[in-house]
């Protein structure tokens, strides 16, 4: 696998190693990490995998369900990181797997074009499978579960606070999603109410380097765009509000959740709101390509006006009040997308 890819990427994970004073506190842990592919889990193992260079010893164990990437393979080859292919649908294969002292299920489908897509596995990844993980659990382990701000869907109280729950039924046409996230909220809080150390992140439009090359959200979407077609088109005209959050962010966010949360469920968001038009022009200006409007507007109905959590909590039990500014973290998303679209152009 070329430097390239794990420099890049490994650039967040030094960042945390270094801004972090808790990293002893993982030294002999054995961890497993479901979706480890993924944006969170691929950065969740780059971290650990950096640990390991500090000499704090570690066992990660990364379950994929696809076909393992480049990046993958490098990390597999680092001592202490073992990668295991398989379904976590399939009860017999989560049945195979070795008790670990933290467990992070970050395995899904956060893309809304493939949780709608995979409407039964994404029910079944948040249910079944979250209740069949808590098994592997070590005594006094803990266990962190990848929620979503979907959360909070139909709820005009903007910023979505923890305590707030969404107003969207079963027949919404995000429902296997936004319900099978709640229902794996519930099992987790009742395994905490057992006394297990179980809390649930309410992750919110996280975005940077560890994408894979199909990821379709927005801001992939508009990367793409501008380098395959030099110019960003947009469906309607980009009035939507978002608050996006960098990865390394929200890896902080998550580990200090880890590491000393009290709380059942926490937002973990950024703080860099804009609306998907200026996101656009963003993107546009640095790759300095045109942005373009339609002349009819074509809006999905089912996607949120605004998306906003509040960051409350995490600065007051975390003292988490500095965040990666958008730009910066747009450049080097843009940077890894080249690098992904480069390699693919050369196969």
């Amino acid at each position: 696998m070329p430097n390239k890819y794990r420099t890049l990427i490994n650039k967040d994970a030094n960042y945390l190693a270094e801004k972090l004073d808790f990293n002893n506190f993982f030294d002999g842990f054995s961890i497993l990490i479901t979706g480890a592919s993924g944006l969170v889990g691929i950065n969740f193992l780059s971290y650990f995998a950096q640990l390991q260079t500090l000499g704090i010893k570690l066992k990660i164990t990364g379950v994929i369900n696809l076909d393992s990437t480049s990046l993958i393979e490098d990390f597999a080859s680092v001592d202490g990181i073992n990668i295991l292919k398989g379904d976590l649908t399939d009860t017999k294969f989560v049945n195979t797997i070795n008790k670990h002292d933290l467990i992070i299920h970050a395995a899904g489908f956060g893309q809304p074009g493939k949780f709608l897509a995979n409407k039964i596995p994404t029910i079944q990844l948040n249910t079944t499978c979250t209740l069949s993980l808590f098994n592997l659990l070590n005594k006094d382990g803990r266990f962190l579960y990848i929620s979503t701000s979907e959360i909070y869907s139909g709820n005009q109280n903007l910023p979505h606070k923890e305590e707030y729950i969404g107003t969207t039924d079963p027949y919404h046409p995000r429902a296997s999603y936004i319900e099978a996230k709640r229902a794996g909220e519930t099992i987790c809080n009742v395994y905490r109410e057992l006394g297990i150390n179980a809390a649930s992140a309410r992750l919110s439009l996280a975005y940077g380097p560890g994408t894979k090359l199909d990821d379709q959200r927005v801001i992939n979407q508009f990367i793409q765009k501008a380098i395959k077609t030099k110019k960003i088109s947009l469906q309607d005209m980009g009035e939507a509000l978002r608050t996006y959050c960098y990865i390394s962010d929200a890896i902080e966010i998550m580990l200090n959740i880890i590491y000393k949360g009290e709380k059942s469920v926490y937002n973990v968001a950024g703080d860099s709101r804009t609306n998907i038009a200026d996101l656009a022009k963003k993107i546009g200006r640095i790759l300095q390509v045109p942005v373009e409007f339609p002349s009819k507007p074509i809006r999905k109905d089912d996607a949120p006006e605004d998306v906003s959590s509040s960051l409350k909590l995490i600065k007051e039990e975390f003292n988490k009040n500095i965040f990666i500014p958008l730009d910066v973290g747009l450049k080097n998303t843009i940077e890894w997308q080249k690098i992904i679209y480069e390699e693919n152009d050369k196969k």
